[in-house]
């Protein structure tokens, strides 16, 4: 197994540590053809990126691109917002990205103070003292997601039920029948082998990232890699190793659209 890109890394225009010429050198150095600059969306409170930001973060990208090599897809990690579905990007934004990730975090601007209570407090908490969730809040972290693939072009959805309760195998048929690919994160466990092995039984497709916020870890790909060869996720269907490339539906979304 050999890694042909890695969709999902920050920089210091979110939460990570270094450039984005720095991220892309690093990339090449490992051999990669691609990175997706995903840093976290406008409504994370403390860590987002802010739209005043995002010229200046394009021209770093398409430097970082044309100085190292690799290509640089201009991302975000959006956040999504509540049970709606609703996310960083408006229609509008659509243009100038090229890579949709969109996950739960805690510190974010919620739609409704329901959606924050659940989303940034239960979850939280729960998940952190280790409680079992309520039908309703696994009922209505699931929905969610499926509302927020279901109405957005979304190409990954980023370390699902980490710091969150939903129902894997849902999410994942839902991920399955609009397109969008579930992660593999090789940054931290976020789903169990047990749950890994049913989510891959929906035949969803998958792509392994890792999350990094240093350079040290762009193309970091090996905790993904042992679970994957532990529960026996079909190799097939994981569509950016071994030179082998997604079809991400922004870009299909933008063919069509604009």
């Amino acid at each position: 197994m050999k890694l042909t890109a890695d969709y999902h890394t920050h920089t210091k225009f979110s939460d990570g540590k270094n450039t984005l010429l720095e991220n892309a050198m690093r990339a090449k150095e490992m051999g990669l053809t691609a990175i997706g600059a995903t840093e976290h969306g406008f409504s994370h409170r403390a860590l987002g990126i802010r739209r005043k930001e995002m010229p200046q973060f394009i021209r770093e990208c398409r430097e970082a691109e044309e100085r190292s090599g690799v290509r640089v897809l201009v991302g975000i990690e959006s956040n999504i917002r509540g049970r709606s579905g609703l996310c960083d990007l408006t229609p509008e934004d659509f243009s100038v990205f090229d890579l949709y990730l969109i996950g739960i975090h805690v510190y974010v601007h919620y739609e409704t103070l329901y959606d924050g209570f659940q989303f940034a407090f239960s979850s939280f908490v729960k998940k952190g003292l280790h409680i079992r969730p309520s039908r309703q809040l696994v009922k209505d972290t699931t929905q969610a997601y499926l509302n927020a693939v279901m109405k957005n072009p979304v190409d990954v959805v980023t370390h699902l039920n980490y710091q969150c309760f939903a129902d894997a195998v849902e999410v994942a048929k839902c991920c399955r029948d609009y397109g969008t690919y579930l992660e593999i994160s090789a940054k931290k466990p976020h789903l169990s082998d047990e749950e890994l092995a049913a989510v891959a039984d929906t035949g969803v497709r998958f792509v392994i990232n890792s999350d990094a916020h240093s350079i040290d870890r762009i193309g970091d790909y090996h905790l993904a890699e042992e679970q994957i060869l532990r529960v026996g996720v079909p190799l097939d269907r994981i569509d950016n190793i071994d030179g082998r490339t997604p079809q991400f539906r922004l870009a299909e979304y933008k063919k069509r659209n604009l």
